[in-house]
């Protein structure tokens, strides 16, 4: 099966994105685009765990219900949750109401805060793990690496919850530490000037406020 499928606009695009109509914008706009913003690190990690044994359409669907629901987020807010938030949330219907999940990120958003008191930035930490392009397998045919391997135990040693190697992979691709867009894909190219253009985070301060 052919890796790519020619997009409305004429041009090759990655297969998946044609699942859905919601998954086109997605895909062109954001999935492979690197990021440095605390916030936005947080927030896609938290929704790579809500993922776990769903769709990503699932979660895509409900993301503006999760965005209000964990206050965009803010997990500097979310850090100071509780039973009465817990109890909020597992019954909010526009999110997945599952317990440990949501307990999850109530937990993560403390252990980030600890994480950037130590090292300045979520995004500072996070990119220390890109890996090297070359050392990769070829787009789209792994779900797991050595680098998202060690990010996720290094996590999990912090104290984190639901970020295991295959999560930790899908984040990594989502937010721009890999450029998995199918060789062909059209926008595999706009991925690669932006991570060229990227700057990379380094540890002297938190961009962890919200956009």
């Amino acid at each position: 099966m052919n890796a790519t499928i020619v997009g409305p606009d004429g041009r090759l695009r990655c297969r998946w994105c044609g699942a859905v109509p919601e998954f086109l914008p997605y895909h062109d706009t954001e999935w492979g685009f690197p990021v440095s913003d605390d916030r936005r690190l947080f927030e896609k990690l938290c929704l790579e765990s809500f993922q776990s044994g769903l769709s990503w359409r699932t979660i895509l669907a409900k993301r503006e219900s999760f965005r209000a629901a964990f206050h965009h987020f803010d997990f500097n807010q979310i850090a100071r949750y509780t039973e009465h938030d817990l109890d909020r949330l597992l019954g909010d219907q526009g999110i997945v109401r599952h317990r440990g999940k949501i307990e999850a990120v109530m937990n993560n958003a403390k252990r980030v805060q600890e994480l950037i008191q130590r090292e300045g930035s979520l995004a500072a930490f996070i990119w220390r793990y890109e890996p090297d392009p070359s050392q990769l397998a070829k787009p789209q045919t792994a779900s797991t690496s050595a680098q998202s391997i060690a990010l996720s135990k290094e996590l999990k040693k912090q104290g984190w919850k639901f970020v295991g190697p295959t999560t930790v992979y899908a984040f990594m691709q989502a937010m721009g530490l890999i450029n998995d867009h199918a060789k062909d894909c059209a926008i595999r190219a706009e991925v690669d000037a932006a991570r060229r253009h990227f700057q990379r985070p380094g540890a002297a301060a938190s961009n962890s406020n919200p956009i």
